[in-house]
């Protein structure tokens, strides 16, 4: 038996680093993409689609119908989906497939996740020539469908990244400030076109008065939280561009922690303690304290709008707890209101690597078909997203939608339409954040700050420098953010697994062992029963 483990030990060593090593992200290399002369519409090709969707039955069944057109289009392909309620998730899932060589065909993402899946070789296909190829780009003349043609610049920026397009934007949003209107009103405010941080922090300070037994006096109320703000990373992000201060470099260089970002937690601080401000972290959703008429300025996605005001369509609260208000959309409060700066942000979608050249181009054509102007402005009527191509926001099916605000409370609710044109009139004052291998880490960073800072103040603790160098050591620790950045040209180890990676390679070695060690001994039987036979 010895002699037998003796022979089995190289084997199950060798089993064992080679899955191990399947498990280092990036370590499996791909044969780099090239597109192809032509697509072989005679071959059955069978790929997945994962995609995020809440409860939006809408949601799905627009991705169900674009899928069912899209295959009746191109019979031979045949598309599988896989919804998640959290892009989170498909994050991890990802992760975990890259390192079993199992990931899906197509994925609505992030770019910042994205920039982390690159370091893997060749895992993500660089959309470039793809965009471009004369028979099967944007304008391509052998696509079975109308091509989407011109994606919005602005829009497409955030899908460059390492000297490629990694990504295609599906649909774009922005932040809006949603207010009640009525309160600013009652007390004794005139709501301007353009509303600044100075302006925001005066109301809410006004607002958050009480009289001796604890009630408001704007709502009559036990309860209000004049100002929140679901996304702090967004906010403090936009803080930083507004005032033209460090964030981070395109290349990865971290500048969050400056004097500019002390400043501005000094001032958040200064309404937390007061009242006058929380987070969605800390406290729940906006919308739900806007609805109930708990808050005046509510900052949320425009993809959220259809949850924002007295007739909104979705709610997660009573219709007993309703407050009946006048809803205005304005852009998130301005440092300069003569130069308005706001983040675009939303998923993009990106292509992921195979052996066949005919199953990468069958998800790029599938890929292009949800860019098209049907499946654009059928999406876009959902929420507050805006299309991403020049030719659906032209067509005049979506400018008809644009036309109908307040037309109903559901396809038309006019607080989602008004969402949208925000984003549509302000193009040009949005800018992206750079991605890069890290980027997401920092984003969360740059919101624990603030989430931090809320939380101490309604502990009673004290916030001052000593307080701020503390809070900027522990989240840069926490975030490994003074560790540097890797590059996402880099081919370097992404960190530690997720658990169901950890758990899958665990069993795939476990199983390898077993198979030899059950040949082995096989083996040692059958020599023996020939040796005696001898």
């Amino acid at each position: 038996m010895k002699h037998v483990w003796k022979k089995a030990l190289p084997f199950l060593l060798g089993a064992a680093s080679a899955l191990l090593l399947t498990g280092c992200h990036g370590s499996k290399g791909a044969k780099e993409f090239t597109v192809p002369d032509t697509f072989d519409t005679g071959k059955n090709y069978e790929i997945t689609f994962w995609a995020k969707n809440d409860t939006n039955k809408t949601q799905t069944d627009i991705y169900k119908q674009a899928i069912s057109d899209f295959e009746s289009l191109y019979p031979n392909i045949k598309v599988n989906l896989r919804l998640y309620t959290d892009y989170g998730k498909i994050y991890n899932d990802v992760i975990t497939n890259i390192a079993t060589d199992t990931t899906p065909n197509v994925c609505i993402t992030y770019p910042d996740h994205i920039a982390t899946y690159l370091t893997g070789n060749n895992v993500v296909v660089p959309l470039d020539e793809l965009m471009t190829d004369e028979k099967y780009g944007f304008s391509g003349s052998n696509v079975n469908f109308e091509t989407p043609g011109e994606i919005i610049p602005q829009f497409l920026e955030e899908c460059s990244f390492a000297g490629h397009y990694y990504a295609v934007p599906y649909m774009r949003s922005t932040e809006a400030l949603y207010v009640n209107k009525t309160y600013v009103e009652k007390l004794g405010y005139e709501l301007p076109d353009v509303v600044t941080w100075d302006f925001i922090w005066e109301v809410s300070e006004k607002a958050a008065e009480k009289d001796t037994d604890g009630t408001y006096l704007l709502n009559g109320q036990k309860v209000m939280i004049p100002f929140i703000y679901k996304s702090t990373d967004n906010m403090m992000i936009q803080m930083l561009k507004q005032l033209d201060a460090g964030y981070s470099t395109p290349d990865g260089a971290i500048e969050l922690f400056n004097d500019t970002t002390r400043s501005l937690l000094f001032t958040i601080a200064e309404h937390a303690k007061s009242g006058a401000f929380s987070t969605f972290k800390i406290s729940s959703y906006p919308a739900n304290f806007l609805n109930a008429g708990q808050c005046v300025f509510a900052i949320d996605s425009t993809a959220g709008a259809t949850w924002m005001g007295t007739h909104a369509p979705l709610s997660d609260i009573s219709e007993e707890s309703f407050v009946d208000f006048e809803t205005a959309v304005r852009m998130i409060p301005q440092a300069d209101p003569e130069n308005p700066q706001m983040i675009s942000q939303g998923p993009s979608l990106c292509i992921f690597n195979k052996k066949d050249s005919g199953e990468v181009m069958a998800s790029w054509l599938f890929t292009q078909y949800l860019l098209t102007n049907k499946v654009q402005i059928a999406y876009a009527e959902t929420e507050g997203y805006v299309p991403v191509t020049v030719k659906a926001q032209a067509d005049p099916s979506y400018q008809d939608y644009l036309s109908r605000c307040g037309e109903d409370n559901g396809t038309h609710y006019d607080v989602k339409i008004k969402a949208s044109e925000l984003l549509l009139e302000h193009v040009d004052d949005t800018f992206v954040t750079p991605v890069f291998n890290g980027s997401a880490s920092l984003r969360d960073a740059a919101g624990q700050l603030i989430e931090n800072v809320t939380k101490s103040c309604r502990r009673k603790e004290t916030i001052d420098d000593t307080y701020m160098e503390k809070l900027f050591t522990d989240v840069q620790s926490l975030y490994r953010l003074g560790q540097g950045t890797d590059s996402i040209s880099g081919k370097k180890n992404l960190g530690k697994l997720p658990l169901e990676a950890v758990v899958l390679l665990a069993s795939l070695i476990t199983a390898w062992v077993l198979i030899i060690l059950y040949v082995s001994v096989e083996y040692l039987k059958k020599k023996k029963t020939i040796d005696k036979k001898h």
